[in-house]
């Protein structure tokens, strides 16, 4: 079956690597086009289009789908296109393109969190459990049936960024398996079924922790965030970046945002109780280890976070 994959970031590069591995015929690939990355900016593919580079695969570079994108994916006729966080939509005229449509692979239980950010808004909310969903695409927001689905516990440290890694593996088996099927003829796809929720894409506001906030909003909300776009505070008017935090219900005595040393750790107040940092980055300086940091300072006493 001629397959033509969708997808930008690394977490896409395992079903790439997948449908390669299963014997699948690749026929190309779409992808976002090359973005300026480091300090210096340097033009640099994105890391579906090095692995297909790699693998002697066509690439297509669009930042949509419009008509010229469309046609060049008209003529590599593809039976099948496998869709794994490209970064933009799809309109009908090529949704009509593959004979057996598109197939997207999305890391959250549909209809639960339909959207750019599924697995760091599952984090957020403290969510138990998540997973991952096989699904025919269609013009509305994730709203396709479901034609495979795997679950993922989340675990108290999760961070948003190691549990789509592992997403990402697992699913990539699951997309493998779910276009074997369809070109078996064997695949039945399910209508969505559930309560409906959104995760819409992050931004950097969505960092800025607040103090006021309970610990343990607080502590899902920074491992959400972990590693794009990161956590961050307020230290005498300037953006301070954090790590993922502890909780440390084992003291209550201070206020939203205050900091005071507790033994080796660096502990903060919250609307419930306190939380203790691991990493920090001050403005203009590197992540170090938040007691490092700590001796760096005069006094923790007059530090307030905000």
């Amino acid at each position: 079956m001629r397959v033509l994959f969708a997808g930008t970031p690394a977490v896409a590069v395992p079903s790439l690597d997948a449908l390669v591995e299963a014997g699948f015929d690749v026929v190309a690939v779409l992808t976002r086009p090359d973005a300026p990355v480091g300090r210096k900016r340097v033009l640099t593919p994105s890391p579906v289009a090095a692995r297909a580079a790699e693998l002697g695969i066509e690439v297509i570079r669009a930042a949509r789908v419009d008509a010229g994108a469309t046609a060049r994916i008209a003529d590599v006729n593809p039976d099948v296109a496998a869709i794994v966080a490209y970064g933009g939509l799809v309109p009908p005229a090529a949704l009509a393109v593959p004979r057996h449509g598109w197939i997207n692979l999305h890391f959250s239980l549909l209809p639960a969190w339909r959207g750019a950010a599924p697995v760091q808004r599952a984090v957020m909310a403290g969510d138990d459990v998540t997973g991952a969903v096989t699904f025919l695409l269609e013009e509305g927001l994730d709203t396709g049936p479901v034609f495979g689905t795997l679950t993922e516990s989340v675990g108290p440290e999760d961070t948003a960024g190691e549990l789509l890694e592992r997403l990402s593996r697992s699913g990539a088996v699951l997309l493998a398996q779910t276009l074997s099927a369809i070109g078996a003829g064997k695949a039945s796809a399910q209508p969505q079924a559930g309560e409906v929720s959104l995760a819409p894409k992050l931004t950097l506001e969505d960092g800025h922790l607040k103090w006021s906030h309970p610990a343990l909003a607080i502590s899902r909300q920074a491992r959400g965030v972990t590693p794009e776009p990161g956590a961050w505070t307020v230290l005498d008017g300037q953006r301070v970046k954090l790590e993922p935090v502890r909780l440390r219900p084992d003291v209550t005595t201070l206020a939203p945002g205050a900091l005071a040393l507790h033994g080796k750790g660096v502990l903060v107040g919250t609307g419930s109780h306190a939380v203790e940092l691991t990493r920090i980055q001050p403005a203009g300086k590197k992540m170090m280890a938040a007691a490092d940091w700590a001796r760096g300072m005069a006094s923790l006493e007059s530090v307030v976070f905000e």
